[in-house]
């Protein structure tokens, strides 16, 4: 079988090591051998090679060329559908991959790793492992032909990646793909209004942290996380219910949290200041505001909102009192919508300046925010290097 990889990222790399094929990419301009002996040729010179099947980089959007020109395109997830580890697929738009490392955290010791979005492609997971718990992205699922999941945890959807999904409806069928191919004996966890989708598998659904804990028997009492990470930890708690009829209350106390969400910092005069940069759409960055629902907030909102409407987001914000601090790509809709709902909002333009602003008006009792909503990309690499700026930038305070 001819394989053809589309994209040279951390996905298509790690297969590239696992198998002989030929590669394109845009970046490419003249053809070489790769480390592993396989030819990388520019993106132009797909049409004139032949190859039976062919895996894109999850990030390469339907409407890039390569995708087009192709006949037989199958994910990454489909290549490997056939090894042996028990399969647990985690999607959905917020709390993916912290209810995924929570999971690992559950089940290490019953041989469990995780990786897919998380980090880690499959081609480099170890096939010896018992369990494989997989982050698993819109944009995977998306070119997803035949692999399923043995069990699939489906955290609620929102709005997200429109502008590369074409609509919402498309970047929800892409979540729901996995429930058409599930077979009698595998079990998925759903959000209620799911839970009436034709399927083989065993649905249940549920709406709140409430309903898992009901419905498992979880005592939520004894868990120390409050939202939106409650609900990651008690479906984390249900996997392992399901697997091995046990709850692992102390191991699940004992998880951090990773950075860049719902980050509590305090300056030398005990102001507080929250880094949330990993909220990059309007449901995370409206859990953050709800968690401070009892503060004045001064909120950075913006960057590149990739193609969402922000307006039944920000018609929210007229319920609390919230001063906004626009930046980034989407300041401009930002304002607008601001003004539509009657919410105090100052263009900031960038981070420093918003942190600038806030630093002159911010009081003991009062919240400074940074749940942008958006995609860090139009002004830094990552919302990595986003949160972390934001904390150096407090440290003088």
């Amino acid at each position: 079988m001819k394989i053809a990889l589309l994209g040279y990222g951390k996905t298509t790399k790690a297969i590239s090591k696992y198998t002989k094929c030929d590669i394109f990419d845009d970046n490419i301009k003249t053809s070489k051998h790769d480390d592993y002996g396989n030819m990388i040729y520019p993106s132009c010179e797909f049409a004139n090679i032949k190859s039976d099947v062919q895996i894109p980089s999850p990030g390469i959007s339907p409407s890039h060329n390569l995708i087009k020109q192709s006949s037989n395109i199958i994910s990454e997830y489909d290549f490997f559908n056939d090894t042996p580890p028990l399969k647990i697929w985690i999607s959905g738009t917020n709390g993916k991959t912290t209810m995924t490392k929570m999971a690992e955290c559950l089940l290490r010791d019953k041989g469990a790793i995780y990786g897919g979005n998380i980090g880690t492609p499959l081609a480099s997971m170890d096939t010896n492992k018992k369990i494989w718990l997989l982050e698993t992205s819109s944009f995977t699922l998306h070119y997803t032909k035949k692999a399923k999941p043995n069990i699939y945890v489906l955290l609620p959807i929102t709005s997200d990646h429109i502008s590369w999904h074409g609509s919402f409806e498309e970047y929800e069928k892409a979540k729901l793909y996995p429930l058409e191919v599930m077979e009698e004996g595998d079990m998925a966890i759903v959000p209620n209004k799911y839970k009436n989708t034709l399927s083989d598998a065993h649905l249940i659904g549920y709406d709140t942290s409430d309903d898992i804990a009901k419905y498992f028997k979880i005592d939520k009492t004894l868990i120390n996380f409050k939202e939106p990470f409650l609900l990651d930890a008690l479906l984390a708690m249900a996997i392992e219910k399901i697997l091995y009829f046990q709850l692992s209350y102390d191991k699940i106390n004992n998880f951090l949290l990773d950075a860049h969400k719902i980050e509590e910092i305090f300056d030398k005069t005990k102001r507080l200041w929250v880094n949330d940069s990993k909220a990059t759409n309007t449901d995370a960055s409206f859990h953050a505001i709800k968690r401070y629902e009892n503060k004045k907030i001064h909120l950075i909102l913006g960057g590149d909102s990739k193609g969402v409407n922000l307006d039944s987001f920000i018609s929210k914000l007229q319920d609390y009192n919230i001063n906004i601090y626009a930046i980034g790509k989407a300041e401009h809709d930002i304002k607008i919508l601001a003004n539509k709902y009657n919410i105090n909002i100052l263009i900031s333009h960038n981070l420093e300046n918003a942190i600038n602003d806030i630093h002159k008006v911010l009081k003991i009792d009062e919240v400074a925010l940074l749940s942008p909503a958006c995609a860090s990309l139009d002004q830094f690499s990552s919302y990595e290097e986003r949160g972390n700026t934001f904390k150096n930038l407090i440290k003088s305070f």
